[in-house]
């Protein structure tokens, strides 16, 4: 048992929060951390010792944050999840602390540019998109609520991938983030735990007959935690991060040296230790696949054995794991666990099946985040048998006990059997992940009302049905920390010079701008830090990729992964009907447009990475035709990231969110953008659904086939020819783009993208949509010239985004599902 007293050996007296304190330790840090002075220290080490001394200033309060835990033995919520985009550190522990602007005055007198400093700073490569992003803004909330919450995931070295754009392709290089350290990191490496694979499985029977598995002759690598602070805003607490880093096992080293094979020790080293090299390695080979899984199980059992170890410290049996443990499967990744933590409770601690199983279904709640069946994780049971035999074991038995049941609810109905198994028996057996999540789950939740609806309606109708109340909405949300008072400090001021500073923790604070809609003054100063801030991306455009932009052209953005559904070429159509206006009628009035888009393509994924090949030649062609020089401007931001979101957010007057309806489970971009004064145009789908809802219908632009429309159009047979033949614009535009108008170079480049909308089949409806997109981007147009109303629309548009903090999506968390509560820190 862990004994602790309440008395604090912390202090904050150590270090103060003055200007004057702040350069004291800037100056200690340097010398002491960094190991140099002043003459000869680099920007690169002073943002390390700026690291160093915020860092001094939050481990007090973390330290104090463990404590009040272990004192309350409170009930702990454990969030697992492959992704984590943090972004940047620095100015967000500083800014959560409360000393920003002590922060800025220390480095302005001692003659330091801060914004150098913190350019210094590379964005952790933990994550991708929006699923990552939601995980950093859920441990943002959980510590600013006092939610005793952990995340836990893998230490990528290299993240996904830096790209850069080259002949304007995406061109993949290593993201070395970590090549000149972590100073936020702690590594733990006696925090070590032994992870399996392969190997066989024996059975045996114990004294009393019962059947018991031994897991042996594995190939065994061990996860070493790397812990990472995460601060509250306007709190003591300081919550945990923890990430787990491959290591080689020193028997497995030790093997080959003592033969003298050095070779082959560095070589198998080196494969261990792969598992956390990258994010998403490519599945599109068969090694590829094998480390995905093996990255999957090897965060789960690592985290799983450290929450157990932290859970025996005070309990002598697993009785009471639901109370004090909730763990959250951020997607179908970290699934595996369920099937690990019942392989833990029933080899290794011989708890009866039916025990073990209401424990761990009493554990675990799953948030699903996809409604495309393509899109659900499965895995071949061949390639489970051979990497995790005892877990497909188990797994059999999970979906045969489960089975039972359905047989016994629905006699006779084979076909609910074969849809609900774990196990798809068609073209070849493969494991459904996301069949497991729900069954090993006490709640299943969607991430938006329209997406929980449609997962009840459709994919998984008949486990609603099943377990009727399981499946329940928890609309995503976004941190106000980050998204506005860090990111949009202009807006940030404005927003506080009005209403004060209270919003940064209750974002339905914001209403009180509602009348402010109405106020000549305010709307001119709302109106003067948007053009701010796009001058600001205007002149970093001009810096990083030499393109010169119209300030005070409509700033249409669509910032996120590339993928056909998500529809960026939707836009790219847009784009070349616009081009064609100008260019067949030079002297048309029009809005001046610059459209951005920024977004990555996964490495495998080729029609992706063929779009970003187009947008790019597009811009060629339309940036450097002098018929529409200042209407229309095309840019590609390479690597967009979180720091690169930040640029970019506050400065857009428009939010692209055009997927097909009922394919995106919520977006959280659309959230960010309309938070700092950008109008959404989007279709029926997401949580575009919910802004429309709190912003009103005359500040959104919807257009596009519902979900029902999108559905019942597929079921009576989709002809996109139909839409091409009959509208003159579309064929012109496509005729252009597949005939080589924009690559002359190779005019059958873009040939695959044509042919796939026009005669296989357009999976994702552009043709459909097309009119009505071209009809609202009209319409944008028409509003962005009453500069004015526009303004008042944007206005309202964030006064009315309070429904979208993270801090109300943690709050339902706690209260629904994980049954947590704060706790205040011991000072």
């Amino acid at each position: 048992m862990l004994r602790l007293s309440k008395e604090s050996d912390f202090t904050h007296k150590k270090f103060g929060f003055d200007a004057d304190s702040i350069k004291q330790s800037l100056s200690n840090c340097l010398i002491y951390s960094v190991g140099k002075d002043t003459i000869t220290a680099t920007d690169r080490d002073r943002f390390f010792a700026a690291a160093h001394l915020v860092r001094d200033r939050l481990i007090d309060r973390w330290m104090e944050t463990m404590r009040s835990y272990y004192i309350n033995d409170t009930k702990r919520v454990y969030y697992f999840s492959l992704e984590f985009l943090m972004g940047r550190t620095l100015m967000n522990s500083v800014h959560n602390l409360g000393f920003d602007q002590q922060f800025r005055e220390a480095f302005n007198e001692l003659g330091i540019d801060l914004d150098d400093v913190r350019e210094i700073e590379p964005d952790a490569a933990l994550g991708n998109g929006g699923l990552g992003r939601l995980a950093a803004c859920f441990l943002d909330s959980m510590a600013t609520l006092n939610l005793p919450g952990y995340g836990y995931g893998i230490r990528y070295e290299y993240g996904m991938f830096a790209q850069r754009i080259e002949d304007g392709r995406q061109i993949e290089h290593p993201d070395s983030w970590l090549r000149y350290g972590n100073p936020w990191e702690f590594p733990r490496p006696e925090v070590l735990y032994q992870v399996k694979f392969h190997g066989r499985v024996v059975q045996y029977a114990n004294e009393h007959g019962v059947a018991r598995y031994h897991w042996i002759d594995t190939d065994d690598v061990m996860a070493m935690a790397f812990d990472t602070p995460i601060p509250g805003y306007d709190t003591h607490t300081v919550n945990n991060m923890r990430l787990w880093s491959a290591k080689a096992t020193r028997d497995f080293e030790l093997r080959y040296f003592n033969e003298g094979n050095y070779v082959k020790a560095v070589e198998d080293k080196n494969a261990s230790e792969n598992l956390s090299k990258v994010l998403y390695p490519d599945d599109t080979t068969a090694m590829g696949r094998e480390l995905r899984l093996k990255q999957q199980y090897f965060f789960v059992c690592a985290s799983l054995h450290d929450i157990l170890h932290r859970y025996n410290k005070y309990q002598n049996n697993f009785d009471a794991l639901p109370d004090k443990v909730a763990i959250q499967l951020n997607d179908t990744h970290p699934a595996i666990a369920i099937a690990e933590l019942m392989r833990v409770l029933v080899d290794s601690h011989h708890q009866e099946w039916e025990k073990a199983w209401e424990i761990t279904t009493r554990t675990f709640a799953y948030t699903n985040h996809t409604l495309m069946p393509e899109a659900l994780e499965t895995w071949p049971v061949a390639l489970f048998e051979n990497v995790l035999p005892r877990h497909l074991q188990i797994i059999y038995e999970i979906n045969r006990r489960f089975l039972k049941d359905v047989m016994h609810r629905y006699p006779g109905d084979t076909g609910i059997l074969r849809r609900m198994s774990i196990i798809d028996e068609t073209g070849g057996k493969r494991i459904r992940m996301a069949h497991l999540a729900i069954i090993g789950s006490h709640k299943v939740n969607g991430v938006a009302q329209i997406h929980t609806e449609l997962m009840k309606q459709t994919i998984f109708a008949d486990f609603d049905r099943f377990y009727p109340g399981k499946i329940v909405n928890m609309t995503n949300g976004i941190t106000p920390r980050r998204w506005l008072n860090q990111a949009n400090p202009r807006l940030a001021e404005l927003v506080s010079s009005r209403i004060g500073f209270g919003w940064v923790k209750d974002l339905s604070q914001l209403k009180r701008l509602i009348p402010l809609a109405e106020d000549i003054s305010f709307c001119k100063e709302f109106a003067a830090v948007k053009r701010a801030n796009k001058q600001r991306f205007a002149d970093l455009l001009k810096q990083k990729l030499d393109i010169d932009v119209n300030v005070d052209s409509l700033f249409d953005v669509q910032i996120k992964r590339i993928h056909e559904y998500k529809r960026q070429l939707l836009n790219v159509l847009h784009v070349v009907t616009l081009y064609n206006r100008i260019r067949h009628n030079p002297d048309v009035e029009c809005v001046p447009r610059t459209v951005i888009f920024g977004g990555k393509a996964a490495p495998g994924y080729v029609k992706a990475k063929l779009i970003i090949k187009l947008v790019n030649d597009i811009a060629d062609i339309v940036n450097h035709d002098p018929h529409v020089a200042g209407r229309l401007t095309v840019v590609f931001v390479p690597n967009y990231d979180v720091s690169t979101a930040e640029q970019i957010i506050p400065a857009a007057d428009l939010s692209e969110q055009i997927s097909t309806a009922g394919t995106e489970a919520s977006g959280t971009g659309n959230m960010k953008l309309a938070l700092n004064g950008a109008l959404t145009i989007g279709t029926a789908d997401g949580a575009n659904v919910e802004i429309r809802s709190e912003v009103g219908a005359e500040n959104i632009f919807i257009f596009g086939l519902a979900a029902a429309e999108v559905a019942k159009v597929k079921a009576t047979g989709y002809q996109p020819l139909d839409f091409y033949h009959a509208n003159a614009e579309l064929r012109a535009v496509l005729d252009m783009i597949g005939s080589g108008f924009f690559s002359p170079d190779e005019p059958d480049r873009f040939k695959p993208i044509i042919d796939a909308l026009l005669h296989h089949g357009d999976d994702y409806l552009l043709l459909a949509d097309y009119a009505s997109y071209i009809a609202c981007q009209k319409e944008v147009e028409l509003a962005y010239q009453d500069r004015e109303q526009w303004v008042r629309k944007t206005i309202l548009n964030v006064a009315n985004m309070g429904e979208f903090s993270s801090d109300r999506t943690i709050t339902q968390y706690a209260d629904q599902i994980w049954d947590a509560k704060p706790v205040v820190p011991v000072e």
